[in-house]
């Protein structure tokens, strides 16, 4: 009698043990199962983060090539640096013709041949003088004009890569070149051709 008692109670325990250890083995199979589901719906339920094109605007309005930097087109940034010295040599240097025969004009038009442009003075003419100072100021003019260009162009640059920057270019573009028969018109017979197929 106590040792089916033992049993049965054995029997009984382990049945309650087993609902027990399987309910206890199920809330953490369910929640790291709802654990994987958080984590796999977390970033589609996240919006992705925009890439701002007037954020790249502004940054290049504010510091040319900054924009760049943020679209990630880092080695633009060395182009867009390098036109700068360039214009900005021309611009001292247009700047400096400029002022330097300006002055050998004055002092050729008040006849003194003994100031600090005195080179100049005396081997120019005030005509030739004159003309070499209108030429150096419409080079000016254009380096400065070109300077302008060149940062705008920065900035346009930096909008435009923005506004492309999570545009997927899909892998399967493809041109096809097929041959084709083409129906028959009216009275006509039967044609050949070449049919060009484009799949995006």
């Amino acid at each position: 009698m106590i040792f089916l008692w033992e049993t049965n109670f054995s029997m009984t325990g382990i049945k309650v043990f087993l609902i027990i250890s399987v309910m206890i083995l199920a809330i953490p199979c369910v929640s790291r199962a709802q654990e994987k589901l958080m984590i796999k719906s977390v970033p589609d339920s996240i919006i992705e983060k925009e890439h701002s094109a007037t954020k790249a605007t502004i940054m290049s309005v504010c510091l040319p090539g900054l924009g760049q930097i943020y679209n990630k087109k880092y080695w633009k940034v060395p182009i867009i640096y390098a036109g700068f010295g360039i214009m900005t040599y021309f611009i001292v240097f247009n700047t400096n013709e400029y002022i330097t025969y300006k002055c050998a004009y004055i002092e050729k038009s008040y006849g003194d041949t003994a100031g600090n442009y005195a080179a100049l003075v005396n081997k120019y003419t005030a005509d030739n003088l004159l003309s070499a100072r209108e030429y150096y100021r419409r080079n000016l003019e254009i380096s400065i004009l070109v300077t302008a260009l060149w940062y705008a162009l920065n900035i346009i640059d930096a909008a435009v890569d923005a506004h492309l920057f999570t545009y997927n270019i899909s892998r399967d573009i493809s041109l096809q070149v097929e041959p084709v028969i083409l129906n028959p018109m009216p009275n006509n017979n039967y044609t050949s051709g070449i049919r060009l197929c484009l799949r995006y």
